[in-house]
Order: structure tokens, then sequence, then C-alpha cells
């Protein structure tokens, strides 16, 4: 009789053990392979992670699992170990991060029919275009615009079909960058600390030709035969970056979460081919792929609080979690980007933990923002403002569009109204699952939305509680949106954020002149290059600058400068406009001084030193949820006792109530020395216990943000 083969599985479930499974007799299985498990009565896709280990100390009923899947990719034992340093970092178990890393996306399934419908455009256009140019009555313009609608086609038609090129492509990069001297000496420095091994910083004000550095190393690593990961924050920004990167990498692949299942099937698919050179642009998600030979990794915009994982476990940070990955393969670099670096990445350039380089000159010279900080309560006093905006920031807009530049409108609210009042009571409506007052929307159609569990009704206008007649209160992007139509009704203007989404044909429309006012959220901030904008103007800034959080001035500064560098990006000045009731605000005179921040630096390092928080410390954040507060608050102070470290808390955080459930918190700060791991080793023990016993998850945030 045949001994029965014992494997060891990893199930997408929060489990601190690797279940132990039977192989069917006569069945060849592999680690990474995919089977099939009944695990308390439900079956699930499983990853084999050992193969004939030692048999269990106690006694189990051991089950027989399914046959290997035969059209499933195999899982890379480099990618399990990748999941199990994610788990032991950020403390959770590694089937979450096989719950959310996987499973592998299948080879086959790609968008046939939609391949095919562009195939079939492709050999249309390229007829037409034959024709155009025999013809000699045809005009150059016409031959170009053929050219161009050609060159989308076929760059869509890559993009479903994942990587459609040869190796040998990779060696004839369209590579034509004129760098600055600021450049070149940048670049020079960023590969002698790739070189050394470190993790380089690249400081970069805006405007100064980062991107173009980091084109050129991902052109570097794919000729040298190596692949290239390129991170964004946001799935906008990968839409314009897009664009350009193809230019020079023509295989570049995209991959975030907006992308068809086809278009991802494809990607995923092909990375596994060892014999096709890879560029991947991507989100945070993007790290999760089957890498191999991976030779520089790029996180742009390092700094943006888009890169952490808020839930479900795992929750990482896609900038910590990057290098984590570089450590798996050999002779891979990360390169950090921003204009504005994140407190914990400038420090851990000071003490020489990354290779900090700085590159402090704008590609194009005369290009600079003027800053302009608008009191809105003294011109409230003498009448000078109009809805939401100031008579002043609206003389600027009109001499912007009407001498041909575009403005972009920051609003961090969106929505028509962040809340609505009872003009008789007094009453706000607030969502009965969060306690929060309900967001007032438009389009497309009138309702009170909650923003942070979506629970929406229709707005009727009355208020329930006395008939009277609810005002809307502030307001958000469609609101600015609205009134700035009605003051420029000349001009064309568009708007972008959530309720919208990151649309590619605005992106486009806007970079192409084809929209004067553009009205958003911190979409806009980010690092996009648009050559027409003249003009930037935040519309309310103090709810960027009332953030309850030991970071406030840190994010303030990050999003306010980095919109402040949409304008005046191509050697002719530009202007920055803030309105505001507190003028006086350090980050506003920061702003206004256009010094550097090496002093605000170091005043804010010290402010964290002081109050031992990161990144002098590890912070860790314990959350409990529950529909009933008595019984919350008990077991949050149950909890609190049993953990064998000190901590602040229980307290509730500043939205205590979410999705029906009362919310609290346990803080934790660990010192970065060399206990920090057996320190978070024992929280995580005190905190499985206390589930085991109480019956009730706990959320686990290593390094929140």
């Amino acid at each position: 009789m045949d001994r029965k083969r014992l494997i060891q599985v990893i199930i997408p479930l929060k489990l601190d053990w690797e279940p132990y499974y039977y192989v069917p007799s006569g069945v060849d299985v592999a680690v990474g392979d995919r089977v099939k498990v009944n695990f308390a009565g439900r079956f699930y896709t499983a990853v084999v992670s050992r193969v004939d280990p030692e048999q269990p100390s106690a006694e189990i009923n051991i089950l027989t699992c399914g046959k290997p899947e035969a059209d499933a990719l195999r899982i890379p034992q480099r990618d399990i170990e990748f999941w199990r340093r994610i788990a032991s970092y950020y403390m959770c178990t590694v089937g979450e991060v096989y719950r959310l890393a996987g499973p592998p996306l299948r080879a086959e399934e790609k968008d046939e029919r939609k391949i095919e419908l562009l195939t079939k455009r492709a050999q249309a256009k390229s007829e037409l275009l034959e024709k155009a140019r025999a013809s000699t009555r045809t005009k150059a313009s016409t031959i170009i615009k053929l050219q161009q609608e050609l060159q989308e086609i076929m760059r869509l038609l890559r993009r479903e079909k994942g990587i459609d090129s040869s190796a040998t492509d990779a060696l004839n990069l369209n590579l034509d960058i004129k760098f600055s001297p600021a450049q070149d000496k940048a670049l020079l420095q960023v590969k002698e600390g790739l070189s050394q091994g470190k993790s380089v910083l690249l400081e970069g004000v805006t405007g100064s030709g980062k991107t173009e550095i980091y084109i050129q190393l991902a052109c570097e690593t794919l000729k040298a035969g190596k692949n290239v990961l390129y991170l964004v924050p946001e799935i906008a920004l990968s839409r314009q970056l897009e664009e350009r990167i193809s230019a020079v990498v023509p295989f570049v692949q995209v991959y975030h979460s907006r992308e068809s299942i086809a278009r991802r099937n494809a990607v995923a698919a092909n990375l596994r081919r060892e014999d096709v050179p890879y560029m991947v642009l991507g989100t945070r998600m993007s790290l999760f792929l089957s890498h191999h030979n991976l030779g520089l990794i790029i996180v742009d915009e390092e700094h943006d609080r888009s890169y952490k994982q808020d839930q479900p476990a795992p929750r990482y940070h896609a900038r910590e979690t990057a290098i984590m990955l570089s450590g798996l393969h050999e002779g891979c670099g990360v390169v950090l980007g921003s204009a504005t670096p994140s407190l914990e990445s400038a420090y851990n350039a000071k003490v020489g933990r990354f290779k900090g380089v700085q590159l402090k000159e704008a590609y194009y010279q005369g290009g600079e923002a003027s800053v302009q900080i608008i009191d809105m309560v003294a011109e409230r006093k003498k009448r000078g403002v109009v809805g939401s905006l100031s008579r002043k920031l609206i003389d600027a807009i009109n001499e912007t569009i009407t001498s041909g530049g575009q403005v972009l409108l920051l609003r961090s609210r969106r929505a028509y109204s962040p809340s609505v009042q009872c003009s008789a009571c007094g009453a706000i409506p607030r969502c009965p699952r969060c306690n929060v007052p309900l967001s007032y929307h438009t389009t497309p159609r009138e309702r009170l939305l909650c923003h942070y569990c979506g629970w929406s009704a229709a707005y009727t206008g009355a208020c329930k509680e006395c008939g009277g007649e609810l005002q809307p209160i502030g307001s958000g992007t469609q609101k600015v949106e609205q009134e700035v139509q009605e003051i420029f009704p000349q001009a064309r203007v568009g708007r972008m954020d959530s309720d919208i989404g990151p649309d590619a044909d605005t992106i486009r429309s806007f970079a192409k002149g084809d929209i004067d006012i553009l009205v958003g959220t911190q979409m806009l901030t980010k690092g996009f290059d648009f050559a027409g904008v003249a003009l930037v103007a935040v519309v309310m800034a103090d709810d960027i600058l009332s953030i309850q959080d030991f970071r406030a001035d840190e994010y303030a500064l990050h999003l306010l400068e980095q919109f402040k560098g949409r304008c005046g990006r191509r050697g002719t000045p530009g202007r920055f406009i803030v309105q505001t009731r507190v003028p006086d605000h350090p980050v506003l005179q920061r702003l206004a001084s256009s010094g550097d921040c090496s002093q605000m630096l170091e005043n804010s390092l010290e402010e964290r030193r002081l109050f031992s928080y990161p990144p002098f410390t590890r912070m860790i954040i314990l959350s409990l949820r529950d529909k009933y507060l008595q019984r919350l608050e008990n077991r949050a102070r149950a909890l609190a006792d049993s953990l064998p470290l000190a901590a602040i808390g229980p307290y509730a955080p500043v939205n205590d109530r979410i999705g029906g459930e009362y919310v609290r918190c346990i803080r934790i700060l660990l010192p970065r020395d060399k206990g920090l791991k057996a320190g978070k080793e024992s929280i995580y023990r005190a905190v499985r216990d206390f589930e085991a016993a109480a019956h009730v998850p706990v959320a686990i945030d290593v390094d929140p943000v």
C-alpha cells in the first residue's frame, strides 16, 4: 500500500498555522501549486507551502486535498517568502497576505473579442494611412493625425494582449532625453547610491525632471537584462505617465484596479515569461505580481498617503514593502522620489540608512510660482467674496484664462455641500451608522450620502425632525464647479473627484487645453505635468490645515507644496493662491517664505523626538469595533490591560462610529532598538490570545499614517 504523501497549505484565512493535507494517490505536487481543500466544511483554493513536512505533533484529522489545478500558474517560492515577510512585519497571517495577493490570475482569461476588434481597427487604420501616403493630394497634417490614431490603437492593443514585444525591443529603446547639468549630477549620485546597495531618496523640486531620471534608470536597467517596477500612488497619475513612458518603453505594462480583468490577467501571465523583459507601471497592488529578475523599483511621490493600505490586513505601506521586495531580488535597487519627502524618509537619509540626493533646480528656469495668501475673514468683512471665491481670486482666474492660461482649483471636499442643516430647528442630518454629517450630492441625482460607509438616502429638502427647510452648509467640488460656471460662463469647466473617478478623458482634455478651469479634490495635487497651467488655487485651505493628527502640518505642507508645483512648469512664472481663515498658520507662512524647509524639518524632528513619535519609535494601533458601546469599552480595557507593554488608551478616534459600529483604539509606541522584533511578537501573541478568549477580532495597524 502506497504511503500517503503529506503537504502543508496556505489558505486565504486568518490562520496562525498552515493546515496539513494528504495528496491523492499517484499525484505529483510542488510548492506553489494551487489545490482545492476542504477546511471547516468550506472549500478554498489553497497554495502548497511545504511538501513532505514533519508529521504534526498533535492528533488531527487530516483530509485529502484535490489535484493541482492544471490551468493555474504555479506560485514561485520567492513569492511565498515575500508573503511571509509581509505577514511578520505587519503582524498578520500569511493567509491574509495570500487573500490580498492571490491567487494569481489565469493566463487564458484574455478578452479575445476586444483584441480581435482592436486588431481589425489597426489593420483598417494602417491601410488608410498607406493610401494617404500614396496620394499626392493628402496634406501632411492628415498623415500625422492618422499616424497618431494608429499609434493609439496599437497602444490599446498592446495593453489588451500584455507584453507583445521580443527581448530585442528592450535593447532598442527610443531614448532621447536631454538632461540639465543638475539632472546629470543627480543621476550620477543616484547610481552611486544604488551601487552601494542603498535605497536612494531623490528629493527634487517640482518641475526639476525627476521623471526623466526615473525613465533613464529604467532604460539602463532593461538594457542590462533586468526588469523594472514603477509605482505611483494614484490611478489617475498612471494614465498620464503611461503616455510619457510608452513613447520610450513601448512595452510598458499598466496594472491597477481600474484595468479590466483581461488586461490584468495578461500582465500577470506575461510577467512569468523569463525570455521577455518588462516594465510595470502600477499602483501599490502591483507589488504582489509574480516578479522575477527585478533590477529596479521606483516609488514616485513616496510621501503620498495612498501608498498605505488601510483595510483589510495586511495594512502595508508600499514604500516599506517595495524595499522588502527588493531584498528578494539580487542587485535590485530602490529609488524613492518626491518634492516633499515624508519625514520618515528624510530622517532615514539624514542618518545614512538611505542615500539622499537633492535636485533643487527646476528644468525650466524662471518658472517659479508666486504665492498669495488671501484672508477670507477680512474679505468677507469688506464684501469681497462671491460664493466660495474671493474677488481677488476671481480677478486672477479671469486674467489667466483671458491670456490663454489654465487654472486648477483645489477643494478638499467632494459633493455639493459637506452637510445640510435645518433652518428652523438647526438639526443636521447624520449617518445612522456612523454618526457623521451626511454630505449633499446633486449629481447624478439629489441625495444625502455618508462618505465613510456609503449609506445614502434621497434628498427631500425637508427636515425629518420638524419639517423645516434644509439648507446646504459649505461647499464641495460640485458646488464650486457650479459657481465657477456661473461666474465664468465663457470658460470650459471640468471636475475631477472620486465621484467621477480619475477619468482619463478629463485628464487628456485638460492636457490638450480643451478645459480652461479644472475643479477637483486632492487628485489634482499629484504629479501631473500640465504645460498650460498658469494658476493654481486652494478654495478653502482650513480643512487641510485642521487635521487632528501629529503629522497634520507635514501632510498639509506635502499637499500644498505638491499643488503649488502644478504651475509654472515650462519656464513661465505661475501663481499660487490660497484662501484661508488662518493666514498666520505656520504652514502657510512657510509656503509664502519660498525658502527651503530644512529648518522646518529640524523643528518637526525635534518635536517627534520629544514626544517619542515616529521616526524615533515604531507605532502600532490596535482597533476594536462593536455595535454595543459599553461592551466595546469593557473589551478594549481588557485588551489594554492584557498587553505586555505600556499602551495609550483605549480612546475614541475622531470618527468613533463607522458602519453602525463604535470604534476604540489603543496606541503602542516601541523603541527602534534590538528589542523591536521581540516587542512586536509579544504584542501579537497577546492580541491573538485575547481574540481567542473574547471571540472578537482586533485590527492591527503597524506604522499607521
